[in-house]
């Protein structure tokens, strides 16, 4: 086979068995046995502690620190303020593309909300430098706190999430409601919500000879890397990061934060190793959260139940000094069909940090609103809520009528429906009742989320023994990414996944995007997918040009790489391994390379998009109001599924952070003072297992062959993701109505300078 037809069919060359395999978490044993290093796990040799000293006040600047009293403290080695904060190569204020956002770093006495850092404390011992900061004692000049999603004066963005159209409209919604038999006009609301990773925010940082040394939990390794360099000064090779482990980041963990840049400064000012990590209290502010949000909604029907106009606007907030804009109202482009459809929003600024990427942002509380209204539109039309979806289906996407790459999302309902016995739901609300008395709702909505794919980049080698490497800086925050993305790497150097060496998580390794948007598992994938391809191609090219090998000679009918040997694809019999043909042609490996990224003709073809169905259970006290989720059933349409029991877990997770949305988080803002009076894990309520009795997670297969390669769509972080929450805040929501919205072995270091026992996949990567 010549290289020109090598290169045009280089999908034909590999068949494996790796993907689909409901395999364990690779990296299971050493987190449960507590042997997994996480950042914060680091102690490298004469290491300090630093702690941050933070406001207490939500807006004005800081009149007075008792820098003395701090610095008397035995243990205390230096206090960092803004008079003797390190010099930087950059603004901390600047911004230069869309996912830059400022942060505070001591560069003024400013206070912007409340939880900013105002000082960082450095001593000997965590107990010092904690003491220290206390003894910092600050007094401030406090001006009135903007608080509230009616704290400021309204104005329209000038985009919302990154770069979207603030406002976007088809057909004329007035003229859609003016010829309406019935027509609904709602407001819901969404309060603030915080990231509560298990894992707070941490870094241990260590300025070298060579540059400059961290290990920080990181959802963006390159991009992290290229902060910081333009912040120093410095070359990005010259910053090594590791992040083989994260506990959790949803989002939080996207972008580098200012704490962790403070950390590195205290290095700086110090010579030493320092680490700092930030306590509960201070994740509420600096980190990025989720915005509140007041939504209004405005359909009309005609007598048979089609949808003739959908108006959604939002209303939320951003800080002060940045710009990020949750765009709620953009799920409304995506689900229902309405000749007639308008999307806007407006914004107010508050003393707040910048809230950020949250856990599917604009999906999540966008759906929430819109499926509560598509609720209520069916209650109006005397129609079944499930029968009013499908009535007003959309086979193409309605805001720009492209069609989908796929949609099985009829048949999402139509599984989820039949399991969860939908059937017997009475049309009429407050008609169940259990044996205590309780009210009993049935409820269902609509999931969706688009089929994102970023940038990356992989590398592959097969060796001379016959084994296989794979390297790509990936990202795992538990939803097992190391494990779906090594049986993609096996696959494709047609390798059992147990003979490929698979190395993620540091930043000298090839860029593999961001662990954001859903969309990693397709993005790294991708790149993983085609380094193999690439690896394949050259390995068969030595093949088939030696006239040694039973494969000489076969053309353009090519070969299949399976189970560590290349098949002739017209005569299977003829094969050959991996290490005689590289020891034939006295060469120690051949390498791989590979890029993944969204086809652009694809994208500008069809609508994206995966989807999926919620049906709930709860039961509402009608004396008390208290609700409590009892029984979710979720189905969901996710393109090919790498890991089913990794699937399966996401979709479980989505499901139960629908329940949390929903009924359980809420950040509660002192409305005279700017602070989160709820900032811990015992007054900020996420769900436990008691919130959560029964779940049931549905799989319905779908088939996408223009997503990309593999036909991964971006649902969850590794694999799936569930749509959040069964129902929004609005006054005058009947007790006993639900409305549910749903949402190998490895090396966890570098490719070079590896300490002993650093391949090993039962034992961690020690601190270098």
């Amino acid at each position: 086979m010549s290289e020109i037809a090598l290169n045009q069919a280089p999908a034909h060359l590999r068949q494996g068995s790796n993907i689909g395999q409901p395999l364990t978490r690779r990296e299971g044993i050493l987190k449960v046995t507590g042997a997994a290093t996480y950042a914060a796990d680091n102690n490298p040799p004469g290491m300090l502690y630093a702690v941050l000293a933070v406001s207490s006040v939500a807006r004005g600047r800081v009149a007075s620190l008792d820098v003395a009293a701090a610095r008397a403290h035995p243990g205390i080695v230096d206090v960092m303020t803004p008079g003797n904060r390190p010099a930087l190569a950059q603004d901390p204020d600047a911004k230069d593309h869309p996912f830059m956002f400022r942060m505070e770093l001591l560069q003024n006495d400013r206070v912007r909300y409340a939880n900013q850092p105002i000082a960082v404390v450095i001593g000997e011992t965590l107990e010092a430098a904690t003491e220290g900061a206390t003894l910092l004692a600050p007094t401030y000049e406090t001006e009135t706190a903007r608080t509230g999603l009616d704290g400021g004066e309204s104005f329209a963005p000038p985009a919302v999430g990154v770069g979207n159209p603030a406002s976007v409209d088809r057909g004329d919604v007035e003229a859609g409601l003016a010829a309406a038999s019935r027509t609904i006009d709602a407001t819901y609301e969404t309060p603030a919500q915080y990231h509560n990773a298990m894992e707070p925010h941490a870094i241990v940082a260590s300025w070298t000879a060579d540059g400059l040394s961290i290990d920080t939990p990181s959802q963006g390794l390159a991009m992290a890397q290229g902060r910081i360099a333009g912040l120093f000064g410095i070359a990005p090779d010259s910053i090594h990061i590791r992040s083989p482990y994260l506990g959790g980041g949803f989002g939080s963990k996207g972008l580098i934060s200012g704490p962790q840049i403070l950390g590195i400064l205290a290095a700086k000012m110090t010579g030493r190793p320092v680490k700092l990590v930030l306590r509960r209290e201070q994740m509420y502010g600096p980190v990025g959260h989720r915005a509140p949000t007041r939504q209004r909604l405005r359909l009309g029907a005609d007598a048979g139940g089609a949808l003739t106009a959908l108006d959604h606007h939002t209303r939320t907030a951003s800080s002060t000094f940045d710009d990020f804009f949750e765009p709620a109202s953009d799920i409304s482009h995506t689900l229902y069909a309405s000749p007639n459809l308008a999307t806007s929003h407006e914004a107010v600024r508050l003393d707040t940090g910048t809230p950020l990427f949250m856990r599917a942002p604009g999906e999540a509380t966008g759906s929430i609103a819109l499926e509560s209204a598509i609720d209520e539109m069916a209650e109006a039309c005397g129609m079944d809520p499930l029968a009013f979806r499908l009535r007003n289906y959309a086979d193409a996407e309605p805001i720009s009528g492209k069609p989908f790459s796929s949609k099985a999302l009829r048949e999402c309902y139509r599984q989820g429906a039949e399991r969860f016995g939908w059937s017997a739901r009475p049309l009429a609300p407050r008609q169940m009742r259990d044996e205590a008395g309780l009210l009993v709702g049935w409820g269902m909505g609509t999931a969706t989320f688009p089929a994102l794919m970023f940038a990356a980049e992989a590398r592959a080698v097969i060796r001379r023994d016959g084994t296989g490497l794979m390297e790509t800086g990936a990202h795992d925050m538990g939803q097992g990414a190391w494990t779906a993305l090594a049986q993609i790497a096996a696959d494709g150097l047609g390798l059992d996944i147990d003979r490929v060496e698979f190395r993620a998580g540091t930043s000298d390794l090839p860029d593999a995007g961001i662990a954001g948007g859903s969309a990693h598992t397709a993005t790294a994938g991708t790149a993983l997918h085609k380094a193999g391809e690439d690896a394949i191609a050259k390995l068969a090219a030595l093949a088939l040009r030696d006239e040694r090998s039973p494969l000489y000679g076969a053309g353009n009918a090519g070969v299949v790489a399976r189970d560590g040997r290349l098949h002739r694809r017209d005569d299977e019999s003829r094969s050959e391994s991996y290490a005689d043909i590289l020891a034939r042609a006295d060469v120690p490996s051949v390498e791989g390379r590979g890029k993944g990224a969204a086809d652009p003709a694809a994208q500008e073809a069809y609508a994206m998009h995966a989807h999926g169905a919620v049906f709930a259970e709860v039961k509402v006290d009608p004396d008390l109001g208290q609700v409590r989720a009892t029984r979710l059933v979720g189905a969901f349409a996710i393109g090919r599924v790498i890991n089913p029991r990794m699937v399966r877990s996401q979709i479980y997770g989505g499901m139960i952070w629908g329940v949390s949305f929903a009924l359980h988080e809420k950040a509660i803002v002192d409305a005279r003072t700017g602070r989160p009076m709820n900032p811990n894990l015992g007054e900020y309520h996420i769900p436990v297992n008691a919130d959560v009795p029964a779940l049931e997670a549905i799989v319905v297969d779908e088939q996408d062959a223009h997503v990309n390669a593999l036909g991964i769509k971006a649902w969850a972080r590794s694999a799936s993701r569930g749509r959040r929450g069964p129902s929004p805040t609005r006054s005058g929501t009947r007790p006993g109505r639900a409305s549910a919205s749903s949402r190998s072995r490895w090396t966890a270091c570098s490719a070079d300078d590896q300490p002993a026992g650093c391949g090993s996949p039962l034992e961690p990567a020690p601190h270098r």
